[in-house]
């Protein structure tokens, strides 16, 4: 995720637009700032948003301008593409099992290096100088995410275990670190790594943290960009509006599969916590987060608590 050689994105020419629908398009935004004031919104960031360098820019300012108009964002991030290109680079080669990245040492000294270095400060920088006050954590920080190993069973064999190294299963989370920057007017950008009661590192999926993160911050939302318009149905349109017992009937009859899985398996059980909603979002529309927490408009799925 390099940006430093990346264009100024250039500002959309809105000198067409009479005044009055100006005034008219912002005041729509009025009840959507008023209801989500003060309130939590984890941001899962990954996809095309976090590797295009012109959503980059979209995302660092809609980020800023939640944060400026009173909503309190935390963002989330990933990197797998980041780690792949790392990994080659030093002629390591990836090996996965049931779509899982085995971790072993040297490997999650990548993990570490990438996601909690170059992503997370690319991300912390382009924030600031979006205007925001961003701060990079990892789950270290605070002792904020303790884990242990992901036992992996066979899809085939359940009695059978694979053993992927350094891939972890969230044991608990403590959010005071969080809180404690949120509270200070800070932008926390959290890199999804834990640490064991070895004091050794594990790599965790960052939907998993992003889902639990909002959970224990009883967040108002949880919004996982990504590379699809939203949850689809079997005829290929989008389902903009879905309640936990809606997602079990999809799970059911297969609408649902590969790798749109874990994001709702996350989405689900934060829902089912007490996030209010969980919104899934195409990251390639430029400032679709801003358009779908600050207007009526639908630019993916959202999961409704009740």
């Amino acid at each position: 995720m390099k940006h430093e050689s990346a264009a100024p994105a250039a500002t959309t020419d809105v000198s067409h637009i009479a005044p009055r629908e100006k005034a008219e398009i912002l005041s729509q935004a009025l009840p959507y700032i008023r209801k989500f004031h003060g309130k939590t919104i984890v941001i899962k960031y990954g996809g095309n948003a976090m590797t295009d360098p012109a959503l980059q820019q979209d995302f660092a300012e809609d980020v800023v301008l939640l944060k400026l108009v009173g909503l309190n964002p935390v963002v989330v991030h990933g990197g797998g593409p980041q780690i792949e290109g790392a990994l080659s680079r030093l002629g390591k080669k990836g090996h996965f099992i049931q779509g899982m990245r085995v971790t072993d040492e040297e490997t999650m000294e990548v993990v570490e290096w990438v996601l909690a270095g170059q992503v997370q400060q690319d991300i912390v920088g382009l924030i600031n100088v979006a205007g925001g006050k961003a701060v990079g954590l990892t789950g270290r920080d605070g002792g904020m995410i303790r884990a242990k190993k992901l036992k992996m069973l066979d899809k085939d064999d359940p009695a059978k275990e694979h053993d992927i190294g350094q891939v972890g299963d969230i044991v608990s989370i403590d959010p005071s670190v969080v809180k404690a920057l949120q509270d200070d007017q800070f932008i926390p950008v959290i890199s999804p790594i834990g640490f064991g009661e070895s004091n050794e590192s594990y790599n965790i999926n960052a939907d998993v943290v992003a889902g639990k993160l909002a959970e224990v911050l009883k967040a108002e939302k949880l919004v996982l960009l990504t590379n699809t318009p939203g949850v689809l149905d079997k005829a290929g349109n989008l389902l903009t509006d879905l309640s936990a017992r809606e997602i079990d009937a999809l799970f059911a009859d297969g609408t649902l599969s590969g790798g749109m899985l874990p994001k709702i398996a996350s989405a689900l059980d934060a829902a089912r916590s007490g996030v209010n909603a969980v919104h899934i979002i195409d990251g390639r529309v430029p400032h679709a987060m801003l358009l779908e927490i600050l207007s009526d408009q639908a630019y993916g799925t959202m999961i409704r608590s009740h």
